[in-house]
């Protein structure tokens, strides 16, 4: 390994790359594996160079002694041309000859087409396609007009491997790139740098999953079994003995089942919940995000529309209108709430296929019978009328508050009662907490399943529009023909378990036992 000729602390003479011009500098430090001199200029620059680029002081006496008859003018014009390459000007000297001045010339023109031999750590980019991106590692809002500190040229080199290998020289004072490697350190690991060098924002697709309830067969299924199970147990609970020994129950007749006013009452109650949702009136807020960024807005006005249609309901009891056909015409309304939940199915949807692929549900798989169950579109709107939100809460959630109020009327009526019976009022009581706390916790909805996840198809709109107000009830609608006396104890116990039973965010997830205590009742009976 060859000797280092120079010492630390060292005062010689430097070239400033990319001239002839020399400069007295300090020598910092010696690389014996580069071969390289980590020097010091007057004004701070801190450089690598080679070892032919640094010169003794003596040698450039000997070269000043020597040269006494260099021209005056070509001499100015020299220096001219170099200042603006140059931390400072070049020390005046005696004249030289026209001969010598010209080789000085052709001199300084071969240095010029040197590489510049500054060791920087190499930029290694991979390939892609015909287009190499180079990138100089400075930050963006640092000025290139700094020569002196931001001269750069590019070396580019083919590997055996194909690749590019794109090696870039910036020279600075040292002590800059140290802060220029920070800040480097810090945008990769913030920042991921693509391949290519134009890149546009792509918003990733959702990974489907395994198709859930068994897949297209199962939803199929679903489909036929959610509404014979719903008359089964309608029907089952309107016999005089609902135990499984009369099961199945005998079917009715067709006039028990259809008849055109009753669809025409189902569709205004749907159209004047529609009305309140409409409202300006309650805040409105902001979902979460969807996959391209946008979040939709909300407006919270269901506690508003319950208390506009408790005072409609208590305005109709005023007026004596007779809200017992309502339990008359019981699977009628039923009937005509599944009929309205397909025919909404179907809108829906038809109106996915024109909604973007961003738009779409994540839980959708691409198989209609599939799509028609779970839902294709994931927030399917009218407008800024959301249909999927308002069924939600709306329609079938304050719907189950009006049937059991009903069934407690009906209960009054068909049992000859002066006041209703302790367990339909327990029953009443806990559910209508229950639906209270849902409407007024109203904006904890949007961070549910059914609002991030599933679209808008026959399953929520026939679990929105009919399992809820005709299922849920099956308690108060049981209680109408088998009353049952509940004692005073009896009814504090229940009320103690209530209190240990909180109901869960979404309120078409579950309604456990505890907030149906007249499940309990019959168990216990």
């Amino acid at each position: 390994m060859p000797s280092r000729k120079f010492a630390e602390g060292e005062v010689v003479r430097g070239r400033w790359p990319g001239s002839s011009l020399y400069y007295e500098v300090e020598i910092l430090s010696h690389d014996s594996k580069s071969q390289l001199y980590t020097v010091k200029y007057k004004d701070g620059t801190e450089l690598e160079l080679k070892e032919s680029d640094v010169k003794p002081l003596k040698s450039f006496k000997q070269r000043k002694s020597g040269s006494t008859s260099s021209s005056p003018s070509r001499r100015r014009g020299s220096r001219s041309r170099s200042r603006s390459r140059s931390p400072g000007r070049a020390p005046k000297g005696s004249r030289r000859s026209a001969s010598a001045s010209h080789q000085a010339d052709i001199k300084e023109k071969e240095a010029r087409r040197e590489i510049l031999q500054v060791k920087l750590t190499p930029l290694v980019l991979k390939p892609f396609g015909n287009s190499i991106n180079v990138y100089n590692g400075e930050p963006e809002h640092m000025e290139r007009n700094d020569i002196s500190h931001k001269n750069k040229q590019e070396r580019i080199i083919l590997s055996p491997e194909g690749s590019y290998t794109a090696t870039q020289y910036s020279l600075r004072p040292r002590r800059e790139e140290v802060k220029v490697k920070e800040v480097e350190s810090k945008e990769q690991k913030l920042v991921p740098r693509g391949p290519a060098p134009l890149e546009t924002f792509q918003v990733p697709t959702p990974q489907r999953k395994d198709l859930e309830f068994g897949g297209v067969p199962g939803a199929f299924l679903i489909m036929l079994g959610l509404p014979a199970t719903l008359f089964l147990l309608l029907l089952q609970c309107r016999q005089k003995d609902p135990s499984l020994l009369t099961f199945p129950p005998p079917l009715p007749a067709l006039d028990e089942l259809w008849e055109t006013r009753v669809c025409g009452i189902y569709l205004l109650w749907f159209f004047v919940q529609a009305l309140f949702y409409l409202l300006p009136i309650g805040k409105v807020v902001e979902g979460t995000p969807l996959v391209d960024g946008r979040r939709l807005k909300y407006r919270l006005n269901g506690f508003y529309a319950f208390v506009l249609t408790s005072a409609a309901v208590g305005a109709s009891l005023f007026w004596g209108v007779g809200l017992h056909y309502v339990y008359t015409h019981f699977l009628q309304f039923a009937l005509a709430a599944v009929l309205f939940s397909v025919l909404l199915s179907v809108y829906l949807y038809a109106h996915s296929l024109k909604a973007p692929r961003h738009e779409l549900s994540p839980a959708s798989s691409g198989n209609a019978v599939y799509d028609f169950f779970i839902g294709r579109e994931l927030n399917p709107r009218i407008g800024a009328f959301d249909l999927k939100y308002f069924c939600e809460l709306r329609p079938g959630l304050i719907g189950w508050v009006v049937v059991n109020l009903v069934m407690l009327l009906a209960e009054m009526k068909v049992q000859e009662r002066d006041a209703p019976s302790l367990a339909m009022v327990l029953v009443n009581s806990f559910q209508l907490l229950y639906v209270v706390d849902a409407l007024w916790n109203e904006e904890a909805l949007l961070t549910t399943m059914d609002i991030v996840h599933d679209g808008f198809g026959f399953m929520l709109a026939f679990g929105d529009l009919v399992w809820v107000p005709f299922t849920y009830s099956l308690q108060a609608f049981y209680l109408v023909s088998h009353p049952h006396d509940l004692s005073w104890p009896f009814a504090s116990f229940i009320i103690a378990l209530k209190r240990e039973c909180r109901p869960p965010l979404s309120p078409r997830s579950c309604v456990c036992s505890c907030h149906t205590p007249s499940s309990l009742i019959t168990a216990l009976k």
